[in-house]
């Protein structure tokens, strides 16, 4: 069925993060947002108080209504605090308990998108969406009981992880349709059981467009960008320090620009040695776009150890702007899958920090190798990254999950 012969629907987007957050989920959610607002639905948002990736807004006690460039918000208070395990639990499980209190307040839409993270929240979208009879589709941004085993933050056999599990279980056999970001993703909830049937994979959309003209990158003397969230699960400080001490990347004038802030950032700060790695900490969307025309090439990174639980939004937007990737991931994972599928960079094992400057090298000794994938990066993407083409396919996924429920659903 066309977008012409569906009627609007009233989709309430719960979303933990949302705009003016710079960095992660929060501008995905607003792309999406948007964007479905432009193919004619009424698109209101709950999210918890602007907190990621630092606490900039301050605070609030009491949930709030504002409007977002034409968008409803409610937003949801919440107890701040990232520094410790035990922090992050408290802070999550605050939004939980803002979001069981706000049903009540919340009407009964058409259909629910939930993002996750916050994993919690899935609770209060289970219970409230079956008490209101709404279909909803779970949108997964990560696998948040891996991530937690993986990185430490729980001990496999904690309490919280076993509830965790379950609470995951629940949450997929409740969802009518689950949005996945990765192949990898697929393949996780296929092995736990999830049918086939309520899986889709959706990649994100690019949530930034080139002000100017897109132009073709390469230099001898590389200027590379890494930007957004600095958690542990990038893995940067090992990189960085391998950039650093590489005798073989003797240039002075290659150059690693991070932008971002999070938990790891003091660790990657304390690996810098000379002036050839800068770290600008947060900037606006200004700064930003001048070092996105700047640079030659996009730095993703992730620490692998175990299963592969999110994929960074930053990829979608360093090919937006026709920059040539150097993933330092998985080699199985899904960003290396991509970039190497569309041809767009180079990728190397990220388990070996030492073969990160080592392929800084051969890059720079390859100026026609860096317009190659440049132009790749910027095809691929105009295919595969826009917010039209992305809202069209999540837009097929809420029309095929309203139809499926008993009519008188929809307006």
């Amino acid at each position: 069925m066309s977008n012409a012969d569906q009627r609007p629907l009233r989709i309430q987007l719960w979303s933990y993060n949302y705009d003016p957050e710079p960095t992660g989920i929060g501008p995905v959610s607003k792309t999406w947002a948007h964007a479905m607002r432009a193919r004619g639905h009424d698109v209101s948002v709950v999210a918890a108080h602007p907190h990621y990736p630092s606490p900039d807004w301050g605070s609030r006690r009491l949930p709030y209504r504002e409007q977002r460039d034409g968008i409803d918000v409610l937003r949801l208070p919440l107890w701040i605090g990232r520094a410790t395990a035990r922090e992050r639990l408290r802070q999550e499980a605050s939004f939980m308990a803002a979001q069981f209190a706000a049903i009540p307040a919340l009407g009964r839409p058409d259909v629910v998108v939930v993002v996750s993270p916050s994993f919690p929240a899935l609770l209060p979208a289970i219970v409230g969406n079956r008490l209101r009879g709404t279909p909803w589709v779970l949108w997964l941004h990560d696998i948040l009981p891996d991530a937690a085993s993986v990185t430490g933050l729980l001990d496999e056999d904690s309490k919280v992880l076993r509830a965790s599990r379950a609470l995951e279980r629940s949450a997929y056999r409740h969802a009518d349709r689950i949005v996945v970001l990765s192949s990898a993703f697929t393949d996780n909830l296929a092995a736990k059981g999830v049918p086939a049937e309520k899986l889709r994979l959706i990649y994100d959309p690019a949530t930034r467009v080139p002000r100017g003209e897109v132009t073709v990158r390469s230099s001898r003397t590389p200027r590379i960008l890494s930007m957004g969230n600095i958690g542990f699960s990038q893995g940067l400080a090992s990189l960085v320090g391998s950039f650093e001490e590489d005798p073989g990347l003797t240039d002075p004038d290659v150059r690693l620009v991070i932008t971002g802030n999070g938990l790891a950032a003091d660790d990657v700060r304390a690996t810098i040695r000379t002036d050839r790695v800068q770290m600008l900490g947060l900037v606006d969307s200004d700064q930003l776009e001048r070092e996105l025309e700047q640079a030659d090439i996009a730095l993703v990174t992730q620490h692998h150890e175990g299963g592969e639980f999110n994929i960074p939004s930053k990829l979608m937007n360093f090919m937006m702007y026709g920059l040539p990737v150097l993933a330092a991931v998985n080699p199985r994972g899904e960003v290396a899958r991509i970039v190497n599928a569309s041809g767009a960079g180079w990728v190397v094992d990220s388990a070996d920090p030492a073969a990160l400057p080592r392929m800084i090298a051969q890059i720079a000794a390859d100026a026609e190798g860096q317009r190659e994938r440049s132009r790749c990066a910027r095809q691929w993407a105009s295919e595969h990254f826009t917010a039209e083409g992305f809202a069209r396919r999540f837009d097929a996924v809420l029309d095929e999950v309203c139809h499926s429920r008993p009519a008188g659903r929809r307006r």
